[in-house]
């Protein structure tokens, strides 16, 4: 993808693509509750990721991600994934402490030093078999 994808869109690409696998589709209002937002905030985000041509944005119905919208999305679920497993291995079991770090780097993170995280966990994953 060439143009770079704000922070804010990112957060409903990702949001939009974990409620299309949970539920099989996604609405403005689960949409808005996921992110934590009044639904009139994400119809406008929406109208805007419509018109970047991430998703397809259908009024009182539902949100379909494109292709775009839905690389973004998983790419951002993977980050997720990666940065959720890091901080388990370091013991951080708290789940919502563990979230709000993740909200904090996954958008900041270079794709080397992710791989490297990811990396770096297997490694301490395989030789600390009895540690988490």
């Amino acid at each position: 993808m060439n143009a770079k994808v704000s922070i804010a869109a990112e957060d409903y690409l990702e949001a939009i693509y974990e409620l299309m696998l949970d539920k099989g589709f996604a609405t403005t209002g689960m949409v808005a509750e996921r992110i934590g937002v009044h639904p009139s905030t994400a119809t406008r985000m929406l109208k805007k990721l419509d018109e970047q041509g991430l998703a397809r944005f259908y009024p009182y119905s539902n949100v379909i991600l494109t292709s775009k919208g839905e690389q973004v999305g998983r790419r951002i679920q993977e980050r997720h994934r990666v940065l959720d497993d890091f901080l388990r291995l370091l013991g951080i079991d708290d789940s919502e402490t563990r979230r709000e770090d993740i909200e904090g780097l996954e958008h900041h993170l270079s794709e080397e030093t992710l791989r490297a995280l990811e990396e770096l966990t297997a490694y301490l994953r395989k030789h600390r078999p009895n540690k988490r």
